[in-house]
C-alpha cells in the first residue's frame, strides 16, 4: 500500500498513482493500492481496515520523504490496530533521492561545479524533529555532489522558512541561489516556492523510476525485518508471516 499525503492538485494525484503503477511494473505480480493521510480519500485507516476484514496482509509504505507526524502517528496507528499489517519507513533519506534532486537542479540550469551557486533544499516542513533531521541528511547527501553550499528551508512548522534560507544564502555571499523542491509532486507547497526569492526553482521529484525502486526497497525491508523479529520470538510467530511474500515470491 503506497500511502501518500494527498493533494488537490490533479497532476500531483496522477503522479502518485503512476508511482504505484511503476512499482508494480518493476515487480510483476505485486498487488498495489493507494491510501492517503490527508486531503483526499481513501484514508489509510479505511484501506487497512478493509484489507484486514478480508484477511489480506499488507505493507504500508509511506510515500513521504521524511518521518514525522503522518508516519509515526497516522500510519503507525492504522497499522498497529490490525495484525498482519506492516509499516515501512518513509522514502527518505536515500542517496537515490539526492541524485534525483541533483538531476532536477541541473535540468533547471544550475551548475553543480560552481562554488558560488548555493542550494536550498526546500521541504514541506514538520514540527517533528525526526522529519527535520531526515531533510538535513538529504541535504548532506546532495552536498557530496555540489560545489556550493547546500542548506535547508521549510514551507511550514520548521525553521528556517524557505525565503529566510534563500536570504541567508545570499547574505553569505552566494551569487546565485537555487531552490531544490524536495517534494514528490506539484501542489500547495511547490506553488509557494516561486515566491521565495531564488534565482531558480526546480521541478518536484516525480516522475522518476528511481523513486519506485526506493518504494520497493522499503517494502522488502519491512518484510525482512518482521521475519527476523518473528524468528527471534519463536516458530509460531514465523507461521503468521507465511502470507507476506518476499521479493523472490512476487
Amino acid at each position: 500500500m503506497a500511502c501518500a499525503h494527498g493533494t488537490r492538485n490533479p497532476t500531483g494525484r496522477r503522479l502518485i498513482a503512476e508511482l504505484a503503477l511503476a512499482a508494480k511494473a518493476l515487480r510483476p505480480g505485486l498487488e498495489t493500492t493507494a491510501a492517503f493521510v490527508d486531503v483526499q480519500p481513501p484514508t489509510v485507516v479505511d484501506v487497512v481496515a478493509g484489507l484486514a476484514e478480508r484477511r489480506t496482509s499488507a505493507v504500508v509504505v509511506p510515500v513521504l520523504l521524511s518521518g514525522g507526524f503522518h508516519v509515526h502517528v497516522d500510519i503507525a496507528g492504522a497499522v498497529d490496530s490490525h495484525p498482519g499489517t506492516l509499516s515501512a519507513r518513509p522514502l527518505g533519506p536515500d542517496l537515490r533521492l539526492a541524485q534525483v534532486l541533483h538531476d532536477r537542479l541541473v535540468a533547471a540550469g544550475a551548475d553543480p561545479t560552481d562554488p558560488t551557486t548555493a542550494v536550498v533544499v526546500a521541504a514541506a516542513g514538520s514540527s517533528d524533529p525526526r522529519a527535520t533531521a531526515d531533510v538535513e541528511d538529504t541535504a548532506d547527501l546532495l552536498q557530496r555532489t555540489w560545489a556550493g553550499p547546500v542548506t535547508t528551508g521549510y514551507g511550514s512548522a520548521a525553521q528556517p522558512t524557505v525565503p529566510d534560507a534563500v536570504a541567508t544564502a545570499r547574505g553569505a555571499g552566494a551569487e546565485r541561489v537555487v531552490v531544490a523542491a524536495y517534494l514528490l509532486a506539484p501542489g500547495h507547497f511547490r506553488d509557494k516556492l516561486d515566491a521565495a526569492g531564488a534565482d531558480l526553482v526546480t521541478a518536484p521529484l516525480l516522475p522518476d523510476e528511481r523513486i519506485a525502486a526506493v518504494l520497493l526497497d522499503r517494502y522488502d525491508a519491512a518484510i525482512a525485518s518482521a521475519r527476523r523479529e518473528a524468528e527471534v520470538r519463536g516458530p509460531h510467530r514465523v507461521d503468521t508471516l507465511d502470507f507476506w511474500p518476499g521479493p523472490e515470491d512476487a
